[in-house]
C-alpha cells in the first residue's frame, strides 16, 4: 500500500529512516509557525489567523507534494516574501 501511494520501495527502503527523517524535517521547518506570525503581526495582521494559514497551507502543500509527485519535499511559506510584505509594502511604503 505504501508503495502505491508514495512509491515507498521496502527493499531499498527503510521505514524507520523515513519516519526519522520525517519528524526532523518537520522538527526543522516549525520555526516558521513561530516566526511567521511575529512578521506579518507587524502588517497589522492577527497572529492566531496567520498560525493558521501558515500551519494549513504547509500542511496541505507537503501532502500534495507526497502523493501526487511522490516527492520527499515540506513546503512552507517563504519568510523572505513575508517581510518584503510587511516591512516594505505596509511599514515603509505606507499601504494597508
Amino acid at each position: 500500500m505504501l508503495k502505491k501511494l508514495l512509491g515507498f520501495n521496502p527493499a531499498t527502503m527503510n521505514l524507520k529512516t523515513k519516519c526519522i527523517a520525517g519528524l526532523t524535517t518537520f522538527l526543522t521547518m516549525s520555526y516558521i509557525l513561530a516566526v511567521n506570525p511575529d512578521i506579518l503581526s507587524a502588517a497589522a495582521m492577527d497572529k492566531g489567523a496567520v498560525f493558521t494559514a501558515t500551519a494549513l497551507s504547509s500542511a496541505v502543500a507537503t501532502i500534495l507534494l507526497a502523493f501526487m509527485a511522490k516527492l520527499p519535499f515540506a513546503q512552507a511559506p517563504s519568510m523572505g516574501i513575508n517581510a518584503f510584505f510587511a516591512f516594505t509594502l505596509i511599514q515603509g511604503m505606507g499601504y494597508s
